[in-house]
């Protein structure tokens, strides 16, 4: 009689996005997103009342309403619900980028509360359209690759900068020349990296809390941190829908707030990307329609709550990826709080105390690793091409000079001071405009394939009459000069397309025989040993990872590396380097490589000549990348 073995229960990972952490920790952790955040969470309804003429009681409630708002909007986007919320670590604010349209607003409509009801009703209906209008933003995330991504993430990061810096030297009048100033900002931020370097863990995690707390201690043992606020505030305030009376509806304060929120969600868009990149996880246009549905409801919430525009807070996005702790509940935790502070005045009124210097110490920190993220999804783009060097540089200058000099947008027509008033936006802006120009814009004139450098263009007919003793001197530097590939694959011409072309270059290359391909694999150079026979092609690859620039120690490690390598196989090592990137990884893949046995070798061997190959014929066909190309022709269908 046979016992029946039971099959083994298979767990399901969790991602680290949905991982539940104890209610210790997320409290913990909640609560210092709630602290780097407190400072900008507040100032847009500090901005709002002293420019519009609201007096100290009416500020009041606007600071309750916007924290209570901010943690309902927070538990939205991260937590989520049918096909709303982007159910990633982002915490949700009032966007700055609000601020000058909706002092407009409601100086327009005499000041005052008059002013304020009309700027709600502005809120509201903007919300509304930001929410109808997300399913059709998202389906233009093919206009979003890594070139303009990376570099609006890189602007956030640089243009979050200089208000980090303004706090660190006391905030708006502070004294730059203060020494005490200095040392409270300068102090946080090295007890946040001490902390970063010496401990691992829970401690790590939390080190801008520590920062933040150890850093108010010691202000306020100096008598430079003030807690009077906490006697005078109540304990319970209640914010009640439409608190100030009904939203009055202006068609030019509708408008104009709806600019804020496409501008705004053009920001959202590269706060997902980047909390997509530090958490592993995809972006869909499907997750940039939930993310702005998200906005576009706690916008509407924040119009009927006497609040305010919502966006994705970018400040947040740099703890995320300094504490490496990516549980979105951590930030619903962090709504949780905020619904408290607001539910408690004097409890914010004891975040409130928190020195300028202080938040301006972490901050540093924070918002300079938005800009890694940037750095790090740059890394991505072939800079090999001049117009993704030109995209970059241009968005990235336009932006340093709204960011600068602040003023220039008064050099402007009232109309565009929304665009120039932002560092981000414009960079933004420019960073998606250009990308238009250079990668999407006159697609239509047909596929070209470009010669080598200096060379002239070559349409795709002219490479179909082309002799075979031209196409192969064309083609056959895909594969390091060897001429078989290409005799090959011109007998299956003519080709209908790139990729048609690509695939007859691909198949014929897998198609060798053994001997023809251990010839071929003879013709490549060591990695990190250059010599003048190399090529041009081998040099810049192995260049973009610092191969050919290689310290006295790099040096041999790679010659000891290919030396054993060549010894074992019999053939150079060969790796596409510009997949592996960074040089550590490229030694250590080759160091794996040596366990392989002589079959599996020559075959990933192969592989890679083929993804070199690939990467050339990139550079040497326009628009011949067959993923986007695909992506491209499916969200067309998608929209169609």
């Amino acid at each position: 009689m046979s016992v029946a073995t039971p099959s083994p229960t298979r767990t399901r990972s969790v991602h680290p996005v949905d991982e539940r952490l104890p209610t210790g920790k997320l409290a913990v952790y909640g609560l210092q997103h709630v602290l780097a955040f407190y400072a900008g969470a507040v100032i847009v309804p500090i901005l709002l009342a002293g420019a519009i003429g609201l007096d100290e009681r009416e500020l009041i409630h606007l600071i309750n309403a916007d924290l209570f708002t901010c943690g309902i909007a927070s538990i939205i986007q991260s937590i989520g619900f049918w096909k709303v919320g982007v159910r990633l670590p982002l915490l949700q604010g009032v966007t700055f980028t609000a601020v000058s349209p909706m002092i407009a607003i409601g100086l327009a409509a005499g000041g005052g509360t008059d002013g304020l009801l009309v700027i709600y009703g502005a809120v509201i209906v903007a919300g509304l359209f930001t929410f109808l209008i997300a399913p059709f933003f998202a389906r233009l995330i093919r206009f979003f690759p890594p070139v303009v991504t990376g570099t609006v993430i890189l602007i956030i990061g640089i243009a979050l900068l200089p208000v980090a810096a303004q706090d660190a030297v006391g905030g708006a009048g502070g004294d730059p020349t203060n020494p005490r100033n200095l040392a409270y900002a300068l102090g946080t931020l090295a007890l946040i990296v001490a902390i970063q370097r010496i401990f691992k863990g829970f401690m790590a995690t939390v080190a801008v809390l520590i920062g933040l707390v150890v850093g108010t201690l010691a202000a306020w043992a100096f008598g430079d941190a003030h807690f009077g606020g906490v006697a005078e505030s109540a304990w319970v305030g209640v914010t009640t829908p439409f608190y100030f009376g009904w939203p009055q509806f202006s068609a030019a304060a509708i408008i104009s707030m709806i600019v804020v929120m496409l501008i705004t969600a053009v920001e959202t868009t590269g706060d997902v990307f980047a909390t997509g990149e530090i958490v592993d996880k995809r972006i869909s246009k499907v997750d940039i329609a939930r993310a702005l549905r998200a906005d576009g409801l706690a916008t509407t919430l924040g119009g009927v709550l006497n609040s305010f525009p919502y966006t994705c807070f970018a400040e947040n996005v740099g703890l995320v990826r300094l504490t490496r702790v990516k549980s979105r509940y951590v930030v619903a935790a962090a709504g949780l709080i905020m619904i408290g502070l607001g539910l408690l005045p004097k409890a914010g009124a004891v975040v409130a105390g928190i020195p300028h210097p202080v938040l301006g110490g972490a901050a540093l920190a924070m918002f300079a690793t938005v800009a890694v993220v940037g750095i790090q999804t740059l890394s991505r783009v072939d800079f090999n091409d001049h117009r993704n060097i030109v995209i970059v540089g241009t968005s990235i200058g336009l932006a340093l000079l709204v960011t600068a000099q602040p003023a220039v947008a008064q050099a402007v027509p009232s109309w565009a001071e929304i665009i120039f008033g932002s560092g981000i936006t414009l960079g933004s802006i420019t960073a998606i405009g250009l990308n238009l120009v250079f990668h999407h814009v006159g697609r239509g004139r047909g596929p070209a394939v470009a010669g080598r450098p200096g060379a002239d263009s070559i349409s795709l007919s002219q490479v179909n009459a082309m002799s075979r003793e031209e196409f192969v001197a064309t083609f056959a530097a895909l594969v390091q000069g060897e001429g078989w590939v290409a005799e090959r694959a011109y007998d299956r011409r003519p080709f209908g397309d790139t990729q048609t072309l690509r695939m007859a270059l691909q198949e014929a290359l897998f198609a060798g025989g053994v001997d023809e391909q251990r010839t071929l694999m003879q013709a490549y150079p060591d990695l990190g040993g250059l010599g003048e026979e190399a090529g041009a092609d081998s040099a810049a690859e192995q260049s973009e990872v610092g191969l050919t620039r290689l310290d006295e120690e790099s040096q041999d490690e790679f010659t000891r590396l290919t030396g054993t390598y060549r010894e074992r196989f019999g053939v150079p090592l060969i790796s596409c380097v510009r997949d592996i990137g960074a040089r550590e990884r490229v030694l250590a893949s080759g160091w794996e490589r040596l366990s392989n046995s002589d079959a599996q070798e020559h075959a990933t061997a192969i592989i890679e000549i083929a993804k070199i190959a690939n990467h050339r014929f990139e550079s040497l066909v326009a628009d011949a990348n067959p993923i986007s190309a695909a992506r491209t022709r499916s969200l067309d269908r998608a929209g169609s």
